[in-house]
């Protein structure tokens, strides 16, 4: 059986070789199959490894954007060459790898251990936040495979929390009516929101971030509850991210993305296009019931 992790580490450290002297992909390529042939001769591992870091090679800018998106205050060039490396071979098999071959799970424990064993004292603690914290953002798929785990809210209970404004923002055009959604880069449609500032009111928040995230001016309607999980932040640890949000009306008119982070598309959807779309588990309770109350006011 071949050595998975042993394959891992020779693709991180020609990476790291590649990264460093910031060579193109073909010589990044000569590097594995030297440290292949000096660290796993006999391997039957090789395609795998190929396919690794060809894979990552070929998406490392998709990867870093991620990079950055879940970890806003490090930027990629103040990560340790060790800790990116291992983000970018961990992020590209948890997002873009086969889930059937690496299951999720697999995919992040195998880089908490790639760096531990390269990286420094906090590397692991680092990796496993920021993967973490996308595969919260992914819905956390395969979460309930193996073992049981306690429900988040009761384990973190005592974590500081961020409160945060959203809305279901929907336009009428003739017969039709239409949700604006936005795309975030892990792969789902879903809801416009930002950070409430301390002291703001909810309403008023709410209404300047759907302004500065989609361009588009709303009249708050309706409060349609809230959702909460937990998010990793690189310097505060684990927190409480509770998300509140409203059914608010807007003109049916371009939407222009803004530069908030984690996005990279914004349209509106008519209301019958809306269940054939990934969602988040936790937004299609909120898109439901606000789609009920605007099909029962038609």
């Amino acid at each position: 059986m071949a050595n998975r992790h042993l394959s891992r580490s020779i693709v991180l450290q020609s990476l790291f070789e590649w990264d460093f002297n910031k060579n193109s992909e073909k010589i990044a390529g000569e590097s594995l199959k030297r440290n292949i042939a000096e660290f796993a001769s006999d391997s039957s591992d090789v395609d795998f490894m190929e396919s690794l870091l060809k894979g990552i090679l070929s998406h490392s800018e998709e990867i870093d954007d991620i990079i950055s998106k879940a970890a806003p205050e490090w930027p990629i060039s103040k990560i340790s060459l060790v800790d990116r490396n291992v983000l970018r071979v961990g992020l590209y098999e948890l997002i873009l790898g086969d889930r059937k071959e690496v299951p999720p799970k697999v995919a992040i424990n195998e880089s908490i251990e790639l760096a531990k064993a390269f990286g420094g004292e906090n590397s692991g603690k680092f990796v496993n936040g920021v993967l973490g914290a996308v595969y919260k953002e992914m819905g956390e798929p395969g979460k309930n495979e193996g073992s049981k785990r306690k429900d988040d809210k009761v384990l973190d209970k005592d974590l500081p929390k961020e409160i945060l404004g959203g809305a279901v923002v929907y336009a009428r055009d003739k017969d039709d009516i239409y949700l604006a959604l936005v795309h975030d880069v892990f792969g789902h449609w879903t809801l416009s929101k930002g950070k409430i500032d301390q002291g703001e009111d909810e309403r008023v928040s709410t209404v300047r971030k759907i302004k500065e995230e989609i361009g588009l001016d709303i009249k708050i309607e309706e409060d349609l509850g809230s959702n909460q999980y937990v998010a990793y932040n690189p310097e505060r640890g684990k927190i409480i991210k509770i998300v509140k949000y409203f059914l608010a009306q807007a003109s049916f008119e371009d939407l222009k993305l803004g530069d908030s982070g984690g996005l990279d598309d914004a349209k509106w959807f008519k209301i019958k296009d809306i269940l054939d779309l990934n969602f988040y588990d936790d937004i299609m309770p909120i898109v439901t019931k606000a789609i009920k109350m605007l099909v029962e006011n038609k």
